[in-house]
């Protein structure tokens, strides 16, 4: 139980590697705090109950900065900690740089960047008042090599990097660490609807020859938030089967 008696806060927890991020957590010992405006994270939360995990469900954006702050007293105050922040949510809105519309640029901006930002601020006091405390933020290998139509996604996933080495500079005293995880092609849902002569072409594009499977993804964030990485603090660790070597 690498993860017994804490408390995770996951954002996107209602599908794809959020969803594998939950389950393993909870599996693990983790009583899961699952933030989705998808209202299938309620399923998500029931199946882990149903397992005997812990777990619930919170319909709140991570730009509600209002909502969210709201939302982290509550689970402070009824659990008197928060050991773990899993800035998981994210979108994309694909176009290349001369079609890319300015509402498609903010509204990635919005979610990828600012909604990270604004967890990440509203559960700090609550970790460095503990001296204890994971925050693991989704980047992507795109943030690290860029990728073609995705000049926003990019530009988001390559700022959760850096926002995750300052952190670690302004929170380590506290015993915080922060980090972020860059995963590459991953089997989601939404994956799974690719034509399979282009789903080959991408396996055969990546050096392991496969894709990733959501939780390929969330051990590599159980690790991050366990406390064998204790002293695991402003890297990037990627997941992408050698696509970024």
């Amino acid at each position: 139980m690498r993860l017994k008696d804490k408390i995770a806060i996951v954002t996107g927890g209602a599908r794809g590697i959020g969803e594998a991020i939950a389950a393993l957590f909870a599996q693990e010992g983790a009583t899961v705090i699952i933030i989705d405006l998808l209202e299938q994270g309620a399923e998500v939360a029931k199946r882990i109950v149903a397992k005997g995990g812990r777990a619930s469900y919170h319909n709140v954006s991570v730009t509600d900065k209002q909502g969210i702050e709201t939302l982290f007293a509550a689970v402070h105050k009824k659990y008197g900690k928060i050991d773990i922040l899993i800035n998981n949510a994210g979108i994309t809105k694909d176009r290349t740089l001369e079609k890319m519309s300015m509402e498609e640029w903010d509204a990635v901006v919005e979610v990828n960047l600012k909604g990270v930002f604004i967890c990440t601020q509203a559960v700090a006091p609550y970790m460095k008042a503990k001296r204890y405390g994971r925050i693991v933020s989704a980047a992507s290998n795109v943030g690290l090599r860029g990728n073609f139509g995705q000049t926003n996604y990019a530009a988001t996933k390559a700022g959760v990097i850096a926002m995750s080495k300052t952190w670690t500079m302004e929170l380590g005293k506290y015993g915080i660490t922060a980090n972020a995880v860059a995963p590459g092609f991953t089997l989601t849902d939404m994956v799974a609807q690719i034509p399979e002569p282009h789903m080959e072409a991408i396996k055969a594009s990546i050096p392991l020859k496969k894709v990733a499977r959501p939780m390929d993804i969330a051990y590599g964030y159980l690790y991050l938030a366990s406390d064998e990485a204790q002293f695991v603090s402003g890297i990037c660790l990627t997941i992408d089967g050698g696509m970024s070597r």
